[in-house]
């Protein structure tokens, strides 16, 4: 049985994106021993896999802020010792950064990832054994597809899986889920916007939150909405088990809209500042992508999209 370990260690919405290149590769190698590297806060994604034998989370993002800790050396030797606890018969960084090259290169066995015209960091595939050609105007999914099949040796399957075991439902109202929140201001849609989608709904919102920043602006638009919720923050599992039971999920171009939809929830995702041929929900046959850059989707679409 051939043991792989996949390197792609964040963010969420890459760590999503991976999901369909792991699913491809235990469909292809019967039997299979898959390990995945990721950071610890999205473990919780890859443990969600049912391809996935170890989960071994990395720290880097912790680490960087406190490299003099003793404590973190000692978290980096028990990382290098994990993930050089056994040798694998191939290593996959669908990440192809500088920093998951390092980390890759911690492991035993033969390296793959990208070459350095396909990689966004050209100096990582210095780290590979094996360096492999994948377009860079593909979607993100059919980046780690094709590296993980050029890299395995199988090709790349019709059908797209993303392996997801959904959580148990920790909602039993199948609310509106509404994910305002995004890393990148030109990214948001207008609180106008969520506030009349919200009313034209009929449905209870929840809207989550993971800052204190995002935290005021669902405040503001749940206090003009009949119904609405906002919860305590809610770790990546427990949003999983929300999705779940949503009536439907509508977020802006964020990882946990990823995540909504490689769950199977019904997924409708926002475009303002982002390519959605690019980086928009992928393969999940229950979601639909609306607007493009510059043109943010109007709310008479989003409804349309959800009758």
């Amino acid at each position: 049985m051939p043991r792989i370990l996949f390197v792609k260690t964040s963010s969420l919405g890459d760590v999503v994106h991976n999901c369909p290149a792991v699913s491809d590769a235990a469909r292809a190698l019967p039997g299979a021993q898959i390990d995945w590297v990721v950071e610890e806060p999205f473990a919780p994604v890859a443990a969600m896999h049912s391809s996935v034998r170890r989960v071994i989370p990395v720290a880097v993002r912790r680490w960087r802020g406190a490299a003099w800790n003793p404590s973190v050396w000692r978290e980096i030797r028990d990382f290098r010792r994990a993930v050089g606890a056994e040798r694998y018969d191939a290593i996959v960084d669908t990440q192809s950064l500088l920093k998951s090259a390092l980390i890759a290169a911690c492991a035993q066995g033969p390296r793959h990832g990208l070459d350095a015209a396909s990689a966004r960091e050209p100096l990582a595939a210095r780290f590979y054994n094996h360096q492999h050609a994948v377009p860079r105007d593909l979607h993100a999914v059919e980046r780690n597809r094709r590296l993980a099949a050029a890299a395995l040796g199988y090709a790349v399957p019709a059908s797209l899986d993303y392996g997801l075991r959904p959580p148990r439902s920790v909602d039993g109202a199948r609310p509106a889920v509404l994910l305002t929140m995004t890393s990148r201001d030109d990214k948001l849609w207008p609180e106008t916007s969520w506030i009349e989608l919200g009313r034209a709904l009929g449905a209870p919102a929840v809207l989550p939150w993971g800052s204190e920043r995002e935290r005021l602006r669902v405040e503001r638009i749940a206090q003009a909405l009949p119904e609405a919720r906002v919860p305590p923050r809610m770790a990546i599992d427990e949003l999983a088990g929300l999705f779940a039971g949503a009536r439907a999920v509508i977020g802006v171009d964020t990882g946990l809209t990823h995540l909504a939809a490689a769950l199977g929830a019904r997924t409708v995702g926002l475009y303002c500042g982002s390519d959605p041929a690019l980086t928009g929900i992928h393969g999940a046959p229950r979601a639909v992508n609306l607007g493009a850059p510059g043109r943010a989707p109007a709310v008479a679409e989003v409804l349309k999209s959800l009758s």
